[in-house]
């Protein structure tokens, strides 16, 4: 297996693990068999050379690595490799050893896999997990009778660490924050700090004897820290949670130390790019985005109300353009899942005669799809099946935007902006991992084409996607279109067509009527609700919601939600208004 190098490295920093092995690294050889044989890994990729050596030395480690290159494995197997060796061998009665806490269910359930796979040699090491939704009785008795490895999201432990009285922590000795800005972006910020003080896991906490602390005298606690992405969030709970860590996967450029450290040596392995800091520094990361080098990343530029018609041009092309395709699109909302979905899997469509010709599904794929509101049981059904598709669509929010592992995906497509810039790295991210090519689209309007210039700034450059291209490629009642020149997407005898069949359709189904005006509404709310810098770009005053309307196939605007929104905008200008009154007012009062 060919190993990711980032492609800023030279030559001669690539060659340092060419010849690198994970029995080299310090693992036992039957856990680098388990990796080889159950999870495909011929050799390590660069974070995983990295990161493994520090983990076995027992060091705090901050790990900033592109997603997908084998983060999961980088802390797994140096825990799994200590625990094996143990000798009397650990029981189950022990308790838990380490605590892995993810964001999101889905995440929770892929690294358990991963553990299972990692531990069949090692039955004797007990992995587990316990998140939100799933039946809290069941998971009090499995705490009861012990799990070695923990894999947890932080609401569900708290509630465990607070009342569950047989859970039994008192060896803990490894808790591992992964995905940690997602972590804490969604708002996980207060219990993450209430797990560490009832773990007496903060970095003020030198001894490690508060509750929670290991019986191990001869192991100190060791906390770690992985993310794709970086921020001033991250750097906090960095410097709450780790001592004397070693950073991997930056610079000198993405890294800030206040005040300014003297480097210190080596930490005697091949790891040569660490920076290591003594003493409680306090640490300022700025942005760091890592993205795979055999990523084909490009955008479309399209006007409002054509949106639809050219998301489900594009996927009609990659589809059939390759047999096997897996392809994940992203939505801003849950009622826009939803629509997309229940539209996709029911629109029946044919070019020769929209009249007298027996109409077949546009899109022959198996379609999927996936959000928090969601039964878990649903959830969990479709990230398992999307998993072990060959061929197969999964239109989802950015719930599946972070850490999961759907192998084989061929392309992302973020039909709807992903927010803040660091969430294109992760959406980007669920392909093109381990060293597997894919391609990533963007969908930008017009006025959004700023969008592009914010990514540039953190050394993210896409290309333009040739959509005309495949527009003219679809054949129009019987005839492959022959137009030189056309410039206007949403004047193209194909995508006017295609969208007056789409709102035909909705028109004449009442169930897919009523979800696409949720969608409508739910994604005018989401679009209004973009933030900071990104109010600039992304300006809800320019849009036009009758076009907006028609990018959800609606042939009128809900008349309801247009007259809501203009009332709520009428509102915060004469509140504005009103404010500026009281301020001049007080200004006079004071002359």
């Amino acid at each position: 297996m060919e190993r990711q190098e980032s492609s800023s490295k030279k030559g001669d920093r690539d060659e340092i693990f060419a010849d690198c092995s994970f029995a080299s690294l310090g693992l036992h050889s039957a856990l680098c068999d388990q990796l080889k044989e159950r999870l495909g890994f011929e050799a390590p990729t660069r974070v995983q050379a990295r990161t493994i050596p520090v983990v076995l030395s027992g060091r705090h480690v901050l790990v900033s690595a592109a997603t997908g290159t084998g983060k999961t494995i980088a802390y797994l197997a140096p825990i799994v490799h200590h625990l094996q060796k143990r000798d009397p061998r650990i029981e189950r009665s022990d308790g838990t050893f380490a605590l892995v806490l993810v964001p999101t269910r889905e995440l929770c359930l892929q690294v358990y896999e991963i553990l299972q796979k990692l531990l069949h040699r090692f039955h004797w090491i007990v992995p587990g997990y316990i998140m939100g939704g799933e039946n809290r009785s069941k998971e009090k008795a499995r705490l009861r009778k012990g799990i070695s490895i923990l894999v947890a999201t932080p609401g569900r432990l708290l509630d465990h660490l607070k009342n569950t009285s047989s859970f039994v922590r008192m060896n803990l000795q490894w808790i591992v924050f992964d995905e940690a800005d997602r972590i804490l972006e969604l708002g996980f910020g207060k219990e993450i700090e209430d797990i560490l003080n009832i773990l007496g896991s903060k970095q003020s906490d030198s001894t490690g004897e508060k509750s929670g602390a290991s019986r191990d005298a001869g192991f100190q606690r060791q906390n770690l820290l992985l993310s794709a992405t970086l921020n001033e969030k991250v750097n906090h709970l960095a410097n709450i949670s780790l001592k004397d860590p070693v950073l991997i996967g930056l610079d000198d450029k993405k890294l800030q130390l206040h005040p300014s450290p003297q480097k210190v040596g080596s930490s005697g392995s091949d790891i040569d790019e660490e920076l290591e800091f003594p003493g409680k520094r306090e640490m300022s990361l700025t942005s760091n985005y890592n993205l795979p080098s055999q990523l084909v990343q490009r955008y479309v530029k399209v006007p409002c109300g054509s949106r639809l018609a050219v998301l489900l041009s594009i996927l009609k092309h990659l589809f059939e353009r390759e047999a096997s395709h897996k392809i994940v699109v992203f939505f801003s909302t849950c009622d826009a899942v939803d629509f997309h979905y229940t539209l996709i899997s029911e629109f029946l469509w044919s070019s020769h005669s929209q009249e007298k010709e027996v109409k077949s599904k546009f899109l022959r794929c198996k379609t999927f799809r996936l959000h928090g509101n969601m039964k878990q049981e649903d959830r969990r059904i479709t990230f398992q099946s999307f998993k072990t598709e060959k061929s197969a669509l999964l239109v989802s929010t950015d719930v599946a935007a972070r850490g999961l592992d759907f192998p084989k995906v061929k392309c992302i497509i973020q039909y709807d902006s992903p927010g803040e810039a660091t969430e294109y790295v992760h959406r980007v991210g669920r392909t093109a991992r381990l060293d597997e090519r894919g391609e990533a689209l963007l969908f930008l309007q017009p006025a959004e084409m700023d969008y592009l210039q914010d990514l540039e700034k953190h050394g993210v450059s896409l290309a333009e996607y040739p959509m005309l291209k495949v527009l003219d490629s679809f054949p129009l009642y019987g005839q492959k279109l022959h137009v030189k020149n056309f410039v206007f997407l949403d004047l193209h005898p194909w995508v006017l067509a295609l969208q007056k069949g789409l709102e035909l359709c909705i028109s004449a189904k009442e169930n897919i009527h009523t979800l696409a005006k949720s969608a409508y509404c739910s994604w005018v709310r989401a679009y209004a609700a973009h933030r900071g810098e990104l109010k600039r770009i992304f300006m809800v005053k320019k849009l036009h919601l009758g076009h907006v309307a028609k990018s959800f196939a609606l042939k009128e605007q809900p008349s309801l939600v247009g007259q809501s929104f203009q009332k709520q905008a009428k509102k915060r200008k004469r509140d504005q208004r009103l404010k500026g009154l009281s301020k001049r007012r007080k200004v006079s009062r004071k002359t």
